[in-house]
């Protein structure tokens, strides 16, 4: 068994995609014994039931770009807690190092010289892709992947990726956070290079009870159809779906 979290330690921790079976064994073993949780939104109600009786969990999420609480201040929570003497379990959903700021907390943390962690997770494309029984790269289709987000710094919604040139055949395109202009979305990636015929999946609620799977090609992808967020999007000619 893994050490247990430390006094004055700080965990940066993926949680996985939602389902608490796609835990690692050792962000299990932090949820068991962390003094303070930190999780995001997107962390599930099972997953923070894994935490000992004893934890302080105070939620720190961003919800479609309204935040409960900034960035700097979830920066004084670790910060604080971990002079404190807690050890601090900073949950993320997915993945930490995959759009989920770790950057900007390692860089406070280590400002603060506090010592910390980075426990990966499993992020939310590979897991959907197991669940689909879908490669995200063949030998014959897609040599490259692509993981993108339509959210950026200072709140910008950007709907496309950006990309030099026309958009490689040989890729597969995952979106992580799409917002809701699929069509549109789907339109300027036609406009890109990428053919109206491509295979694409949304997924919405990847893992849990509620999830939804959306298969279609970019020319028939409609608002209407996708389920409600979180979204993720999988594009490309490597996406094998039943007939």
């Amino acid at each position: 068994m893994s050490a247990p979290a430390q006094s004055g330690t700080v965990y940066l921790t993926g949680a996985g995609p939602g389902d608490p079976d796609l835990l690692t064994l050792r962000a299990l073993r932090l949820l068991q014994t962390a003094d303070l949780i930190l999780p995001d939104d997107l962390v599930s109600e099972e997953v923070l039931a894994l935490a000992h009786p004893g934890a302080e969990i105070i939620p720190v999420g961003k919800r479609c770009g309204q935040p409960r609480i900034t960035q700097a201040e979830i920066h004084v929570l670790m910060i604080e807690a971990a002079h404190a003497g807690k050890s601090v379990l900073r949950l993320k959903s997915g993945d930490p190092l995959i759009f989920g700021r770790a950057g900007e907390e390692m860089q406070a943390l280590r400002s603060a010289h506090i010592p910390f962690e980075i426990v990966s997770g499993i992020t939310t494309a590979f897991a959907v892709a197991a669940t689909l029984q879908t490669p995200l790269t063949d030998r014959t289709a897609a040599s490259k992947l692509i993981l993108a987000t339509a959210h950026h710094a200072a709140g910008k919604l950007q709907l496309t990726p950006k990309w030099t040139g026309v958009f490689p055949e040989d890729a597969t395109l995952v979106i992580y956070m799409p917002g809701r202009g699929f069509r549109g979305l789907a339109d300027d990636l036609i406009a890109s290079g990428i053919a109206a015929t491509t295979p694409c999946v949304a997924v919405s609620k990847a893992t849990t009870p509620d999830e939804h799977v959306h298969a279609t090609t970019l020319a028939h992808l409609e608002d209407a159809a996708v389920g409600p967020a979180p979204v993720i999007l999988l594009i490309g000619h490597a996406i094998q779906m039943p007939a």
